[in-house]
């Protein structure tokens, strides 16, 4: 399959109609017209000049055929009803030249409406029905009983809705393409002390990149030389700049803000985060949500529906009531108006293209509509403990010296050591400035610790049991149980014969954390709940700390799962772990979030990811995702509201033509606008 660029396509009915007619062809059983994203996927092998004939149909045709030549005969038809409708209005009112008039109304007429009736006769033979359809039928039957202003009036209006229709989704398409430009073209490569211009697609694992200030990184790597700030914000939607220096890794599209850097590809372009970024926001836009696929699926049952209607309004009246039959044929045709469903179908897609637009700025990926309007619905969400609240990453929270030479001695045995526990006191004997000595003879002694010569004397560093039988004083004692009452891991620091100190080592909670907490509860989350493995002394102070409503210590994963499952009872919940150990539970629940940073694995696992690696913009997610649900039940609530309206004024017989195509236009109007509202948030 291939996937090609199209334009002019702004109608979603249109588009749907368009594929059926495709999908006829041969080898087009699996073509797909994507109206939001505006392209056709198409089998390789397939007539590419049989599909241009029927994208003709719709004035749609492929992008790589370039832009048409000569004038905009649609515009310029538009301009020309307008003027005619105006040298009409004249003649008849002012100068009272009857068959004058009649002319400029016929011209206006055709001038906007001239495709309209030619799509809708091919239409007609082919028993098709869709708003060409019913406009052809609406225009004809006007001018059958002579109403030659309301003619021209419909097709002008009908003109300028089509504009507008396209307007909106262009809108919407352009925000989404700018933020795919993000993606480099071009990479310098270094090779033998040179320079080398060339394209991305050519770049090799382990290649050497120059980036200069203010170029883009053209894939992730690793800096081999060089320190400057990087703006990472096409992958996390942070804009602050990250330092970076040698050994440090970057992300494909980051730019480089200062100074030159040397980076060694660790990954091609396809494969580097930005790339599966940008492929599963190119997904996103064409996924199709219940709302839509319940709309479409409504669509097609209202145009024969209103055909129905129409046609009673024509009947009924006359045969039972005697009335004449010209007033309710002309009520009729103005019913047949009514059954055009374009706002009802852009109901929804507007919205949820700016969403994910929106979204993927902040550096939060969500992998198809559907999912954002989950996360609307979603009012309990259950956290992973480590690496979501927390960092992740042990430090000392508390520590008592009860000797001098406490932290020396721990600062020599732990220093070579790259246990997360021995980074952590290596942290805190560097922040209070130890004295730095080499330890000999290190020798693990497992469950317990280590053992090694420091200053030609044996000490032990380790958890309870490397102190063995040691008489401790009961101050120490004292102090050892309350670290462990505050749910700390203990390290002690030991000689032969007395207990040089202990440290209180804990998972630093991220500081975001209770205000996020606290944010999501105002945002309308129901409940917060913390699942960790932890113990559940650890796990209550993590959760005072960080405000959740509840939260389950000493859990395995198949545990968590069973959590998960237990709290969808209770209504709509989301997981957030790191994507790797909470696979089982993030699969579980409604909705699977990770904590990513670019990870291949968090991108691959989860529904939603926060590229930044922190919560920091989950409450922002969630305030979009809500809006652009409410919106999305305004926008159908009024392009089905005023159509009602419109219907409703049959029964006096106040309906007209141009009272119909106002109804539908108005629709377009208010539902392209409250949809590109979206677009607006967070905007300064």
């Amino acid at each position: 399959m291939k996937e090609h660029k199209i334009t002019g396509l702004s109608c979603g009915h249109c588009a749907l109609k368009l594929e059926e007619q495709i999908q006829q062809l041969p080898g087009g059983e699996r073509a797909k017209v994507q109206f939001n994203s505006s392209k056709i996927v198409l089998d390789e092998q397939m007539d590419l000049d049989s599909v241009r004939s029927i994208l003709s149909t719709e004035n749609v045709r492929f992008e790589s055929d370039g832009e048409p030549t000569g004038p905009n005969w649609l515009m310029i038809g538009l301009y020309v009803s307008v003027a005619s409708f105006i040298a009409a209005l004249i003649t008849e009112h002012m100068m009272n030249i009857t068959y004058v008039s009649i002319l400029f109304y016929a011209v206006a007429t055709i001038a906007s409406g001239y495709s309209t009736f030619l799509k809708g006769l091919r239409n007609l033979t082919k028993l098709k029905f869709d708003i060409n359809t019913l406009m052809t039928v609406a225009l004809v039957g006007a001018v059958a009983i002579g109403e030659w202003k309301e003619a021209a009036l419909v097709a002008i209006l009908f003109g300028i809705n089509e504009l507008l229709e396209s307007y909106g989704m262009e809108k919407a398409r352009r925000s989404m393409e700018s933020l795919l430009k993000v993606a480099p073209k071009e990479a310098l490569l270094l090779r033998d002390g040179k320079t080398e211009v060339i394209s991305i697609e050519e770049l090799a694992v382990d290649d050497v990149v120059l980036v200069k200030t203010g170029q883009k990184i053209p894939s992730d790597g690793v800096v081999v030389y060089g320190k400057s700030s990087v703006n990472e914000a096409a992958i996390t939607g942070e804009s602050l700049p990250v330092e970076k220096e040698s050994g440090e890794n970057v992300f494909g599209g980051s730019i480089n803000n200062e100074g030159v850097l040397h980076v060694k590809i660790s990954k091609t372009y396809n494969q580097s985060a930005l790339s599966k970024i940008l492929a599963l926001v190119q997904e996103a836009q064409e996924s199709k949500t219940p709302t839509e696929l319940f709309i479409n699926r409504f669509a097609n049952y209202y145009t024969p529906i209103i055909m129905i209607i129409s046609a009673l309004v024509m009947l009924v009246p006359p045969l039972l009531f005697n009335d004449p039959w010209g007033e309710w044929f002309y009520q009729g045709l103005a019913v047949l108006i009514v059954g055009c469903p374009c706002a009802l179908i852009l109901s929804s897609p507007i919205a949820i293209l700016s969403g994910i637009t929106v979204n993927a700025r902040n550096g939060i990926l969500i992998k198809g509509g559907a999912y954002l309007e989950q996360l609307g619905k979603i009012n309990i969400i259950a956290f992973d403990k480590t690496g979501t609240l927390t960092l992740g990453e042990p430090h000392v929270v508390a520590e008592k010296a009860f000797h001098p030479d406490f932290y020396k001695v721990a600062y020599a045995i732990e220093k070579s050591s790259s246990h997360p526990l021995a980074k952590a006191v290596v942290a805190k004997c560097r922040e209070v400035g130890a004295e730095e000595v080499e330890a000999d003879e290190i020798t693990t002694v497992s469950g317990q610790g280590i053992t090694a010569v420091v200053d030609h004397k044996t000490y032990r560093l380790g958890n309870e049991k490397i102190i063995g039988s040691m008489h401790a004083d009961e101050d120490v004692i004292n102090v050892i149980e309350s670290f462990k009452e505050d749910g700390n891991t203990i390290v002690l620091v030991a000689s032969d014969t007395e207990i040089l100190g202990v440290f209180a080592i804990a998972d630093e909670i991220r500081k975001e954390s209770p205000d996020i907490i606290s944010l999501l509860h105002e945002k309308g989350i129901r409940e917060t709940v913390m699942l960790t493995g932890d113990h559940p002394i650890v796990a209550d102070k993590v959760a005072k700390k960080t405000g959740v409503s509840s939260f389950f210590g000493g859990l395995l994963p198949e545990d968590k799962v069973e959590k998960v499952r237990s709290l969808k009872k209770h209504g709509k919940v989301a997981m957030i772990g790191d994507g790797i150990n909470d696979a089982p539970a993030l699969a579980t629940a409604d909705l699977g979030i990770a904590m990513g940073k670019g990870t291949d694995s968090a991108i691959e696992t989860a529904d939603i990811v926060l590229m930044q690696d922190h919560l920091g913009k989950l409450p922002d997610a969630v305030q979009v995702s809500r809006k652009v649900n409410t919106i999305i039940k305004w926008n159908i609530g009024l392009s089905l509201g005023l159509k009602l309206l419109a219907l409703l004024l049959t029964i006096p017989g106040w309906l007209t033509l141009w009272i119909a195509i106002l109804s539908d236009m108005g629709a377009t109007i208010l539902v392209t606008l409250i949809s590109l509202t979206v677009l607006l948030h967070n905007r300064k």
